[in-house]
């Protein structure tokens, strides 16, 4: 195996341009993401979804009704599947733009911090327990500081 990251992230706009950073910006971050902590030609699937998309999407497989900023679906190969495929990310853009307004960000940085966010759960990373949410959190800011992206968390 390669031990560079050889990163392809295809995104699907379902929703329009406005207000959502280019496929450029999601591969950007994605490959910060994923940089020391993968190796090897890895494919990752973004979907911008409208609301209601998103609240279906929420609904079907967390059991909660109301659409969220960002969902993250690890691939599972089959056994002896050779898949380049990590998994997917589903973000909402007008949750994003929403969140980013009530907290006082510019929603690019939101959309930066939530595409890492979800990145590390494709990696297995989680935030359930404290000491769990604290590492997860912990690298998010290390790798959003690299774009000068202040902490998301204070």
């Amino acid at each position: 195996m390669s031990t560079r990251l050889d990163l392809c992230v295809f995104v699907r706009n379902d929703f329009g341009r406005r207000g959502v950073p280019t496929s450029r910006s999601f591969e950007t971050w994605a490959h910060a993401a994923l940089a020391g902590r993968c190796r090897g030609r890895i494919e990752v699937n973004i979907a911008l979804l409208d609301i209601e998309a998103a609240r279906e999407c929420n609904l079907r497989y967390r059991g909660k009704d109301y659409a969220t900023n960002v969902l993250s679906f690890a691939y599972e190969s089959a056994p002896h599947e050779k898949s380049r495929l990590l998994g997917e990310l589903i973000l909402c853009p007008p949750v994003v733009a929403r969140e980013a307004a009530e907290q006082g960000k510019a929603v690019r940085d939101h959309y930066a911090h939530l595409t890492i966010h979800g990145m590390l759960h494709l990696l297995g990373y989680d935030h359930e327990k404290d000491r769990d949410a604290r590492k997860m959190e912990a690298l998010e800011c290390r790798i959003l500081a690299g774009f000068d992206i202040a902490d998301p968390y204070n």
